[in-house]
């Protein structure tokens, strides 16, 4: 990135980036007595995209910097062919190599993460937001004002007028309570409707359509193949922590739970109850709930050595006696923060980790390595497919 071209362009130049929001306008137009040509070219190149809670959104352009927070919005670019266009990442350490695991399995498919700042490391800061100087933001504005000091709705305007705007929904994770300012008229959409909508801010609605078709087939696998409920084992997910769990509902509606609601598991944890994003519990309540499989949350991430995990449950007194470590089945769960690239390979892996026997067993995961070579025939969708919408020569 040329780390002095945020402070070359000039305000026209910033509004001509990006633009306006929910009125129609187009910002940076040049009227046709004024600019002849060029003027065809921008009405050519002028599109919308909506998404609540910005609304209808309008550009000029596709755009060529994107700050993004959560990786989702990364996998989605990356999907699209326009991953060069990310300019930062919400823990670039834990979530660059987790993606790259999986695009190791995707011939031509690869993400440069390495010199991405962490627009949240210090909080989010309006001057580095200026100064990534960034045609549309990935972030849910619900979510800077509910969750980052010193922002008001007036900073987040000003942004929006002077930078570019926010295009992002973060409540729909979990269906969580957006911030008061933006609770009239909120969405929840699923991560294949925000995938889809991003999608319309690059121009890429084909690439979506052809991806969305393989996660059709993909979940009409899965959907034909999983046994009756009443022979499908229980799963609790979870992070082991220091001497607790960071419990979340497999089953339940958002989008954290893309890879793990459509496999249909028994719940565990179905009867906690908790009021935020997610609970903690200790591991006399993980006795009670006894899992038969133990999908440890982050688990496919450098952050996690799957294999640790299960020494500190096995050398735990109460832990020790859980089916799941009885019984191997501790897995490495993946990513909440997943875009359809992810979900497709963390489908499958989940897949394979609950119902073995249906859908081919999971050959495991280390810490550090590559999503594992799944042999062909136990493949639950084409990896060729993908990496030709990928490279756009579908």
């Amino acid at each position: 990135m040329d780390e002095t071209r945020s402070f070359e362009r000039t305000r026209r130049e910033l509004l001509a980036a990006g633009v306006a929001v929910g009125t129609g306008a187009t910002a940076g137009c040049v009227s046709e007595t004024e600019g002849g040509d060029e003027n065809g070219t921008a009405a050519a190149d002028s599109h919308t995209a909506t998404l609540a809670p910005a609304g209808e959104v309008e550009f000029d352009a596709v755009p060529e910097d994107a700050l993004v927070t959560f990786p989702q919005y990364t996998d989605m670019m990356v999907a699209l062919g326009h991953g060069e266009a990310a300019n930062s990442l919400f823990s670039p350490e834990m979530a660059g190599p987790t993606m790259n695991a999986f695009y190791d399995r995707l011939e031509g498919v690869s993400f440069e993460w390495e010199e991405l700042p962490n627009p949240l490391e210090q909080g989010l800061v309006k001057e580095q937001v200026y100064e990534l100087d960034s045609d549309v933001h990935f972030l849910d504005p619900s979510y800077v004002l509910t969750t980052e000091d010193g922002w008001s709705e007036a900073d987040l305007e000003e942004i929006a007028d002077a930078v570019g705007p926010w295009f992002g929904n973060f409540h729909s994770g979990v269906h969580s309570e957006p911030a008061d300012a933006y609770a009239d008229g909120y969405e929840y959409y699923s991560l294949w409707e925000l995938f889809e909508r991003v999608a319309a801010v690059f121009r890429e609605g084909e690439r979506y359509d052809a991806l969305a078709a393989v996660h059709d087939d993909l979940q009409s696998t899965i959907e034909s193949n999983l046994p009756p409920e009443d022979e499908r084992p229980t799963a609790a997910r979870v992070t082991l922590g220091d001497g607790e769990f960071y419990a979340y509902h497999l089953n339940a509606d958002g989008f954290w739970q893309a890879d793990t609601r459509p496999l249909g598991a028994r719940d565990a944890l179905a009867d906690r109850e908790w009021s935020g994003d997610w609970g903690v519990i200790d591991y006399e309540a993980m006795a009670e709930a006894d899992p038969d499989v133990v999908l440890h949350l982050w688990g496919i991430t450098p952050q996690y050595d799957i294999a640790s995990v299960r020494e500190r449950l096995e050398d735990h007194p109460v832990g020790a006696t859980l089916a799941a470590v009885e019984n191997d089945r501790v897995v490495a769960g993946g990513m909440r923060y997943q875009g359809p690239l992810m979900n497709l390979f963390q489908l499958e892996m989940t897949a394979k980790q609950l119902y073995p026997e249906r859908f081919g067993e999971w050959p495991g995961h280390s810490s550090g390595e590559s999503y594992p070579e799944i042999p062909a025939e136990e493949r639950l969708f084409d990896r060729e497919r993908v990496a030709e919408i990928v490279a756009g020569s579908s």
